[in-house]
């Protein structure tokens, strides 16, 4: 398979159209600034932006896209402002790479909020005005702030998915102080989101009911994730049986599907935060009024939260489920994404197939 633009240091695949085919593509990475750090990608993680970006599904990507934002890797070099890593260190870049890091949320370590919007790893608008090239790729340089230090012992193929599917889960607990003892939370959709919220439920010792279209879930969710029900979404009797009984639902569904029906499973003040993204959110307004219960969303974490995520994956030994493949692969791995068909994410071993 030839290579384009043999000019360049670092080797990747990238989609050159909407029809999202990545093959191998050379290009150039900027050069290290005072505060950055050049990192050899071990391991990347497959996520459905990367489908959304290398298919043009929102109608804005800068082709060629080298898509890739769950990124594991090696430090090999470092600007002489880096205080916080060393050559050698096993570190971890999610879904943005900078921020204005002067509003109100970049001093609050809340940079996926920042007014200005944060530069995402890939598709996005670079310091030197080049378009970001994600993890599907040999190495990256990174400005130190957006950089993570995946915690000793963390194999670094289980962190990849921490950096995006493990964080957009993590975030909306802990900012809706949901993790506390006792509580119980609702999960709709057991993929890569949904099982991450599982693991992070059950460690946070909150009750966990997993709620699914597919009943082929039922034995992964309460025998090998540890839920404590399991609910087939279609089952009305089960569903109505569950009414005011949770503190909490996130929902991981980017599927068309009702709101009402999970909106009267939530307790007074209960909260539904959507980490999914569905055509179109449709509820009776009583669904809210009664109860006084609200319906929110939440992207990926700051940079706070996810060192706190990364630390406590590794205190309560959280690890993904995961399937690791070689990059040649990853146009099939793309096409099951897109049918469900992965148990839970795909993680592309860069070190060993990319070169």
């Amino acid at each position: 398979m030839s290579v384009e633009n043999v000019e360049g240091d670092c080797l990747g695949w990238a989609a050159r159209d909407a029809s999202g085919t990545l093959s191998p593509y050379r290009f150039s990475r900027r050069d290290l600034q005072a505060e950055d750090v050049s990192i050899r990608i071990t391991h990347c993680g497959v996520c459905y932006a990367d489908v959304i970006w290398t298919r043009n599904i929102l109608k804005n990507s800068h082709y060629p896209v080298v898509p890739g934002h769950e990124i594991v890797g090696v430090v090999t070099a470092s600007g002489p402002g880096v205080a916080h890593f060393k050559i050698g260190d096993v570190v971890g870049v999610g879904a943005y790479v900078n921020s204005c890091r002067n509003c109100e949320y970049c001093f609050a370590e809340k940079e996926n909020k920042c007014v200005k919007g944060a530069t995402y790893t890939f598709n996005g608008h670079d310091i030197d005005g080049t378009v970001t090239k994600g993890g599907y790729s040999t190495y990256i340089v990174v400005h130190q702030r957006y950089c993570f230090k995946i915690p000793d012992g963390y194999p670094p193929e289980l962190a990849a998915p921490l950096l995006c599917a493990g964080i957009t889960v993590y975030s909306p607990i802990i900012h809706h102080k949901m993790n506390q003892p006792g509580k119980s939370l609702g999960v709709i959709g057991l993929g890569g989101l949904g099982h991450m919220a599982v693991k992070y439920g059950k460690a946070f010792g909150l009750r966990v009911v997993v709620f699914s279209t597919s009943k082929s879930k039922k034995e992964e969710a309460l025998d090998i994730l540890g839920a404590d029900e399991f609910v087939l979404s279609s089952d009305e009797n089960h569903m109505q049986s569950l009414s005011n009984s949770l503190d909490f639902i996130i929902d991981t569904s980017s599927g068309l599907h009702p709101f009402d029906p999970y909106m009267s499973l939530l307790r007074t003040e209960g909260i539904l935060v959507l980490v999914g993204a569905p055509e179109e959110v449709r509820l009776s307004p009583l669904s809210l009024i009664h109860g006084s219960k609200s319906i929110s969303g939440s992207g990926v974490g700051g940079t706070k939260e996810i060192k706190e995520m990364l630390e406590f994956s590794a205190a309560n030994k959280i690890y993904p489920k995961i399937e690791i493949i070689p990059i040649t692969y990853v146009n099939e791995a793309l096409e099951r994404l897109i049918k469900r068909d992965v148990k839970y994410r795909f993680v592309i071993d860069i070190e060993n197939s990319l070169s």
